[in-house]
């Protein structure tokens, strides 16, 4: 069992209020993250799950256990640090042996523990060398292993990809997730690193400012999110935001003005919301090369200042007219485009999002179960 419960937990320091009253249930066998920016409350929030930080208020249960006032070795949890927190001196085996000879484990129990987690984190070879002499997805690995060897209810992983290169960070996130289906457990991940999320999660967390701002898979959070800041949060390149006016609301969706081009986009309406100010929203891979309007979409002259070239895709930066902030677009990357030099675009209303005055999302009308079926082939 590895069932998490969060009900509307605090925490401050001196007058300073850093999480500020969060409710969530985790399931057993759920792989969650917490992601949010630098100061957010997710380290906090997961340090107190672990035990290593006070709850202000109120209540951490799990399976069923209030445990907010059991110290980490009596909840039932194992925590890898961002810092492998490795002893240098001590081999692979003895480090991961560790928790295991604190509890004064048998020596069979130790050493089958230890060759199993081992063989799941192919360390096998490893085992009798220091950590000096290893790389650092396998020191991360080391950490791993002396988490999985205390076969804990719940797993917390605290930015554990931060110091590696691109490269580690890659094959470590599928390693993990590769664990994560061996093992069962239930993981907890604290991360900054949106990709981390998207790519592990079976539900994401995003955080701000000590609040929730939305939970749910990651596809339902990039389709739909429910404000301004979890759109910008998810996605990369961040969403370009443009002002419009509401001019009307019908079966179809809610009308709106941008510069004089009018779309409808398929969101549910709200009573009142006709001439209100609101802001639409559209990711930079929706826009495309060529006219949108004659489609029910936007045109727009785009002239880029700057454009990087990835081989994969295209990115490039512009200033559209009336708007501080930079419009960014994402093509192929075998399209080639060049600074300074004008571009006819456009996007779909199908593809927008539009937001109220308060940056709370209008629902989108579109069906996630539809668009996670793949088509075949032939």
């Amino acid at each position: 069992m590895g069932q998490l419960s969060l009900k509307n937990v605090v925490k401050t320091f001196g007058n300073f209020e850093v999480v500020k009253g969060v409710s969530l249930d985790v399931t057993d066998g759920e792989f969650v993250v917490f992601v949010g920016p630098s100061g957010c409350g997710k380290s906090t929030l997961l340090r107190m799950i672990a035990g290593l930080e006070h709850t202000t208020a109120g209540d951490i249960v799990i399976d069923g256990k209030r445990v907010n006032d059991l110290p980490p070795v009596k909840r039932g949890i194992a925590m890898v640090f961002q810092s492998y927190a490795l002893y240098p001196h001590m081999s692979v085996y003895e480090n991961i042996a560790f928790p295991l000879r604190v509890e004064k484990a048998p020596r069979d129990v130790v050493e089958a523990k230890v060759r199993k987690a081992a063989e799941i984190l192919h360390l096998d070879q490893r085992l009798q060398q220091k950590p000096g002499m290893l790389s650092g997805g396998q020191r991360q690995r080391v950490a791993i292993g002396r988490a999985i060897v205390r076969e804990p209810q719940i797993f917390l992983f605290d930015e554990p990809l931060s110091n590696l290169d691109a490269a580690l960070r890659a094959d470590m996130r599928i390693e993990l997730t590769r664990l994560h289906k061996q093992l069962g457990a239930t993981m907890i991940y604290v991360t900054h690193d949106q990709i981390e999320a998207m790519t592990m999660a079976d539900r994401i967390v995003v955080l701000n400012a000590g609040f929730i701002a939305q939970v749910g898979p990651p596809l339902e959070l990039y389709h739909k999110p429910q404000n301004t800041f979890v759109a910008a949060f998810i996605g990369n390149p961040r969403m370009n935001f443009l002002p419009v006016t509401c001019v009307g609301a019908s079966a179809a969706g809610v009308e709106v003005d941008y510069q004089g081009q009018r779309l409808t986009l398929p969101v549910e309406p709200r009573p009142g919301i006709e001439g209100a100010p609101l802001t639409l929203g559209i990711r930079p891979e929706h826009v495309a090369l060529g006219p949108a309007h004659a489609a029910g979409g936007v045109d727009l002259r785009v002239t880029p200042s700057v454009v990087e070239q990835l081989g994969q895709q295209t990115i490039g930066y512009s200033s559209l007219p009336g708007q501080e902030e930079t419009f960014c677009f994402v093509l192929p990357g075998t399209r080639v485009i060049e600074d300074d030099k004008p571009l006819d675009m456009g996007f779909l209303a199908s593809d927008g999002h539009l937001f109220d005055a308060d940056g709370q999302a209008l629902e989108r009308r579109i069906d996630l179960a539809a668009m996670s079926v793949a088509p075949a082939l032939g």
